[in-house]
């Protein structure tokens, strides 16, 4: 399976009971179906994020992104709760693919996030 940013090799890695596949070039990560939801509850699974978050922003102008698996165009997403997290979404099988450093953000919400978020919402609402 190849990345469907960078075109590069994934590899398998694990973090307790989740196996997952890390790009060997840009080093984002796939998820398949529900994986993230399971590692986001675990404690420490930041640390399978080991990209640039850098490098992962530089990925995220890419608006023709294919599932790895399915080869069908993936949905932008935004994280609800951190609307600065954009990943990619696979219709089909559910897959997610997160860029260098979005998981560990993810991971790092905090009462500054929420407060940035209530703002951004109240602001709109103006």
């Amino acid at each position: 399976m190849n990345c469907p940013k960078c075109s590069s090799k994934f590899e398998k890695i694990g973090f307790g009971v989740v196996d997952l596949e890390r790009c060997l070039g840009c080093r984002g990560l796939w998820f398949d179906m529900l994986e993230k939801e399971d590692l986001v509850k675990i404690a420490g699974s930041e640390a399978i994020d080991i990209g640039n978050d850098q490098v992962g922003k530089e990925y995220n102008h890419l608006d023709d992104v294919h599932c790895p698996q399915c080869k069908v165009e993936m949905l932008p997403m935004v994280n609800k709760d951190q609307s600065h997290i954009k990943y990619e979404s696979c219709p089909m099988c559910y897959g997610t693919f997160f860029d260098a450093g979005e998981f560990r953000d993810l991971k790092e919400y905090t009462v500054v996030d929420c407060f940035v978020e209530m703002f951004r919402t109240l602001r709109s609402n103006l």
